[in-house]
């Protein structure tokens, strides 16, 4: 098996049977499976993807066990040389397998690629290239710096504004929306972070593949379209909540004991500031 495809459903079931229609419509050369994982969705994808295809392992938890607990469960049961994490509301080309599993055996040193990722209307999706959040990386996004001064690698160490989206090169973080992981990699380092439940984990595991020795790499020889969950309707407080606790947690275990009590503090009173900040734009939106 050269590549274990997993794709988690919750409540997106549309998307998701538009996304594995788009998966085994791949033009590839490669054998693949496709893990499906529903999180308590209680939306009948089950039954729809037993009769469309047959061919998916399908994992139907009755519980939400979040979104590193859920791909953990796929790993686990994976047969293939390379791991994909594919969000449910993307849509791969047909070229996309093809292009970046020839690509990750080409290059044995890369642990971990992804591919260029654009939004509906064709913008990027910025998050498929990132740098990891220091304290001083998270200071110039959060304040507005990396806008400001779009071409200037101080200010834009997140998103990488200043590299272009169409060409190939190392990066530190990957997104989880496709996270293509080679099986050498989830040996060494191990698997998902399970204390982060939604958001942060995919940056966690960029962080320990590459400083187990590992590259990650940013391909965009090829794409996919990603229905991001933007919208202008009032979000969950767990969302929010868990989206800001995701960013406590990498920096408690990744950067706290590298930094002084004082950068600490200012990390913390930012993140608390963000959150609040958050969740009174949340309240504004209209509930529906």
């Amino acid at each position: 098996m050269d590549l274990s495809i997993i794709v988690l459903n919750y409540k997106t079931r549309d998307l998701t049977l538009a996304c594995l229609q788009s998966v085994f419509s791949s033009a590839t050369s490669y054998i693949f499976e496709v893990i499906l994982i529903d999180n308590a969705s209680n939306d009948g994808i089950i039954p729809i993807v037993n009769e469309q295809f047959p061919q998916i392992i399908c994992i139907a938890n009755t519980e939400n066990v979040g979104f590193s607990g859920a791909n953990n469960q796929g790993i686990l049961i994976a047969q293939g040389r390379y791991v994909l994490l594919l969000n449910s509301d993307t849509i791969v080309q047909p070229d996309t397998l093809e292009v970046m599993l020839r690509f990750m055996d080409e290059n044995p040193t890369v642990g971990a690629s992804g591919c260029k990722i654009v939004l509906p209307d064709g913008s990027l999706d910025k998050a498929c290239k990132r740098g990891f959040p220091t304290p001083s990386a998270s200071f110039y996004y959060a304040f507005g710096f990396s806008k400001l001064f779009p071409k200037t690698p101080r200010f834009n160490q997140y998103q990488l504004g200043y590299l272009s989206p169409d060409e190939a090169y190392p990066i530190d973080s990957l997104v989880g929306a496709f996270m293509l992981i080679r099986r050498e990699a989830i040996e060494q380092v191990g698997m998902l972070d399970e204390e982060f439940f939604m958001y942060g984990e995919d940056i966690d595991w960029c962080y320990r593949i590459k400083e187990a020795g590992w590259v990650n790499y940013y391909y965009p020889r090829t794409q996919i379209v990603h229905h991001k969950g933007a919208s202008s309707r009032r979000k969950p407080f767990k969302i929010i909540y868990e989206f800001h606790r995701a960013m406590i947690l990498f920096h408690n275990k990744h950067y706290r004991k590298k930094y002084s009590w004082l950068t600490n503090t200012m990390v913390y009173a930012g993140v608390s500031l963000k959150f609040i900040l958050s969740l009174v734009r949340n309240k504004l939106r209209p509930a529906r």
